[in-house]
């Protein structure tokens, strides 16, 4: 980052050696980009969240807490008003103002953004003085705080002087100034970057508030193999690992000088499969598409042996559910998440044989090996499973950095997918994966091409309801015609493990991302 990276390093935290602490940490895949309004996935959120700051943010028990706002208040059904953090700066010394905020949201709403699912209802953010901004939307949103801690605000002044004034597309794999460079408020800056090798963080001196960390150097480096990562750790060469391999977090546990913490994660693992195309791309069925059929779905559902998954891919690290929002949305339905899942193999194949498919076909399932936990064992576990119902299945198991961008040029028929809900609203998982792919966020990560008038109607009804009842039972009747549909297979939701050197605290948290400024080393 040459003469800006110096600069700040000028202003980073002047501690002792002895205080001084530098922390080494890992996970399988890197981030995808730097650029914070680019690219929505778990990988890169988790080192832009250290950089980048949100208006209002999530605490250690994911409640709504302050951060670059202070105080926010509803003027009228449609508008909000937020009052911002004095003396905030950026990490190249610029002030914080109302003209990022502003900025920063019209950026959000471009067309290479994958994060105007959180300000799609945003009709506008106007100045009302440097300190001061309103948020009007275009009809009342019951969930607009809750989305607003997922949008990072950027500097528009040094957006504009690097020509970053539009999110990298990342689908078309743009490079830009962004991409590979930053400048956030956060209690860390970007000191190196060497993508898929390391990204190196530093304390920022001039951050806005105290932080329980003492870090003052962050490492972070993705290392796809497991073993070698866990060699790592139980080396000293890496303080903590984020996606410690399940089998071997039994032994972790026993091990002298590290330690593991375990949770559930509000994220849903699920199969996907193409219902919008006249002829699947990848399959040996022509002129039609076997997952047009809600029997086929249907079959593939009672296929999958969803305990077994449980036991013995994921070593009991897994809550096997039926729904399509995992525990802790709203709207959750517990008859619907943990009905019993038998599996029946004899009726999956009387439903093949009425759809058409007494011979059962051929599909090519795309996978990744480096983003949820055991997911490329979860997709061979699958396709063994419905070969014994006569699909049978191609994987294409590749990093998450290929598969992603895979996927989202639609360039699938069949897909494995693991969907977070950092909202905690169901909303959030109907608009992105289950509306008909319009504009905007609507359908943005419908990749299953699913369209259903009746859906669609239920997504608008959540949109606009603010009677929380109401809203709950028009989730509750879009969470049934779901299931009825079979618009994708659920197979469970992740219960996280983190491992790390006993001398480490941290805070484990149900959205699976470390947050360094809660991170000790002692």
């Amino acid at each position: 980052m040459g003469a800006f990276a110096a600069g700040v390093a000028a202003l980073a935290l002047m501690a002792s050696a002895a205080d001084a602490k530098t922390f080494r940490w890992s996970v399988a895949g890197d981030a995808n980009t730097m650029d914070p309004h680019s690219q929505n996935a778990g990988p890169t959120t988790l080192v832009l969240r250290q950089i980048y700051e949100p208006l209002v943010a999530r605490g250690k028990n994911a409640e709504v807490t302050p951060r670059l706002a202070t105080e926010w208040r509803q003027v009228d059904p449609t508008t909000w008003r937020f009052t911002l953090r004095r003396g905030v700066s950026f990490h190249n010394g610029n002030p914080f103002n109302a003209d990022d905020v502003v900025f920063s949201i019209r950026r959000s709403l471009a067309p290479t953004s994958q994060y105007s699912i959180f300000t799609d209802t945003i009709q506008e953010a106007r100045k009302v003085d440097d300190l001061t901004v309103d948020i009007v939307t275009k009809v009342p949103d019951p969930v607009l705080i809750d989305k607003l801690t997922s949008l990072f605000m950027m500097d528009e002044e040094w957006s504009k002087q690097n020509n970053v004034e539009l999110p990298q597309d990342f689908r078309n794999r743009q490079e830009t100034f962004a991409v590979r460079n930053t400048n956030g408020t956060g209690p860390f800056f970007l000191h190196e970057r060497v993508v898929d090798q390391r990204t190196v963080l530093r304390r920022f001196a001039n951050y806005h508030s105290q932080i329980e960390s003492n870090i003052t150097e962050a490492i972070f480096r993705p290392i796809t193999a497991d073993a070698t990562r866990v060699s790592a750790l139980r080396s000293g060469d890496l303080d903590f690992i984020l996606d410690p391999p399940v089998q071997t977090v039994e032994q972790l546990k026993r091990e002298s000088g590290l330690r593991v913490l375990e949770g559930p994660e509000n994220r849903n693992i699920f199969i996907g499969m193409d219902q919008g195309s006249p002829e699947l791309q990848y399959s040996n069925i022509k002129g039609r598409n076997p997952f047009q059929d809600v029997r086929v779905r249907r079959a593939v559902s009672l296929a999958i042996d969803v305990e077994a998954i449980r036991a013995r891919t994921m070593r009991g690290l897994a809550v096997p559910s039926a729904s399509f929002i995992p525990v802790g949305t709203r709207g959750w339905i517990e008859e619907i998440a943990r009905k019993p899942r038998p599996v029946n193999r004899e009726q999956a194949r009387q439903l093949l044989t009425e759809a058409g498919y007494a011979q059962g076909f051929e599909v090519t399932m795309d996978c990744s090996n480096n983003r949820y936990i055991n997911d490329d064992e979860i997709c061979q576990a699958v396709a063994a499973m419905l070969a014994q119902i006569g699909i049978r299945v191609q994987l294409n198991i590749q990093p998450f950095a290929q598969f992603l961008p895979k996927i989202q040029r639609n360039d699938t028929s069949m897909f494995l997918l693991g969907w977070g809900v950092p909202t905690f609203d169901a909303l959030y998982s109907f608009q992105s994966l289950v509306h008909t792919r319009t504009t905007g966020s609507f359908g943005l990560w419908n990749h299953a091409r699913i369209s259903n008038p009746q859906m669609d109607a239920l997504i608008q009804q959540m949109i606009v309801e603010l009677d929380p009842a109401k809203r709950n039972q028009v989730i509750g009747q879009a969470l049934r015609l779901f299931d009825e549909q079979v618009m994708y297979v659920m197979l469970h939701e992740q219960v996280i493990p983190w491992a790390m050197r006993a001398n480490v605290t941290a805070v484990h948290t149900i959205n699976n991302q470390l947050e360094l400024q809660w991170t000790v080393v002692n």
